[in-house]
């Protein structure tokens, strides 16, 4: 492989020179830089980003940490993370921590040597359970920047990206309650998660001001089977007329149960989920959804830490939470 020193050696110039001209540096003339540009093509040049890097102390590169590459909105944010850093010159590493916090902090560890400027993560559902949040504050203690985003452990002082899952749940809750629903259900396959629980309060704050209504709640454990618990749950409470589903899983099965058991939708019964439109489009009738605009998150994300890795280091400003709106698309599931 070509070198800059080959190059400038060719050219008879300096190698600062050669340097300075393949990155169009004002201080070189144009026909100096074409007549670089020109040999660098010919022989096919590439920079060296390993040393590159050393010699700038960053990567250019964002580790993204996520719990699960399956799960339809935590892959839509990775979309719009990889988008947003592609357009300010950025690569990302990715890496699945399954839900796992030993996996986790293996995936932080594994990255923060010298492989990447900053992470961008969503945390673990075992970090979470167990409240763990050393490895975090470990990272951003050796000048490695985070933002999380959707889950994220409130006290380790980052940057964030969130939606208002409580006030999603809440907005929703009322709209059925205005709509004379008289019995309305919450279900949720993620009562473990901040997420989950926060959008179980939003429900239960919004029954609560209702005074006409009891919560009823179902909160589907590990062991359970999703559909046989939804569907007996279902069954034994014949008079819910409307479901809130915490999460796509539990949205998707409780209308699908709830047409097998002959109630007609939405006339007997409402179903709305945090789900994406096309999760939608494996309901029939299609499920009405609160969408979080997971790309936007991940763009979000991206902007954030990009900021702040590009902030001189003198530049310390207050970490921020963005708040990304959710919005209901209404489909064939609710009036």
């Amino acid at each position: 492989m070509v070198t800059l020193k080959q190059l400038a050696k060719e050219l008879n110039v300096s190698i600062s020179t050669v340097s300075k001209a393949l990155n169009n540096s004002e201080e070189i003339g144009e026909e100096t830089i074409k007549r670089v540009k020109e040999l660098a093509e010919l022989y096919n040049y590439k920079p060296n980003k390993v040393a590159l890097s050393l010699k700038q102390n960053k990567t250019n590169t964002i580790g993204v940490i996520i719990p699960d590459i399956l799960n339809h909105f935590l892959a839509k944010v990775l979309f719009g993370i990889e988008r947003e850093a592609t357009q300010h010159g950025y690569n990302i590493i990715t890496c699945i921590s399954n839900e796992s916090l030993e996996k986790e902090k293996e995936s932080l560890q594994l990255l923060a040597n010298g492989s990447v400027d900053g992470f961008i993560l969503c945390v673990s559902e075992e970090t979470q359970i167990k409240n763990e949040i050393v490895h975090f504050k470990k990272t951003i203690k050796q000048g490695l920047p985070i933002v999380m985003f959707d889950r994220v452990a409130h006290d380790v002082l980052c940057d964030k990206v969130i939606v208002d899952d409580f006030d999603a749940t809440y907005r929703t809750t009322i709209k059925l309650l205005d709509e004379k629903r008289k019995k309305i259900a919450f279900i949720s396959n993620i009562g473990d998660l901040s997420v989950g629980k926060l959008r179980e309060r939003g429900y239960n704050k919004a029954i609560l001001e209702s005074s006409k209504q009891q919560a009823l709640v179902l909160n589907l454990k590990k062991e359970d089977n999703p559909q046989n618990t939804i569907k007996a749950f279902i069954k034994q409470h014949k008079t819910i007329d409307a479901v809130i589903a915490a999460d796509s899983t539990s949205g998707v099965i409780a209308i699908n149960l709830a047409v097998n058991l002959g109630l007609k939708v939405p006339k007997d019964i409402s179903v709305v989920a945090f789900a994406s439109q096309s999760v939608s489009n494996h309901a029939f009738p299609r499920l009405t959804t609160i969408r979080q605009h997971a790309k936007e998150i991940g763009a979000n994300a991206a902007q954030m830490l990009i900021k702040r890795l590009q902030s001189i280091p003198e530049e310390h400003y207050d970490f921020k939470t963005k708040i990304v709106k959710t919005s209901l698309v209404e489909n064939g599931s609710t009036l």
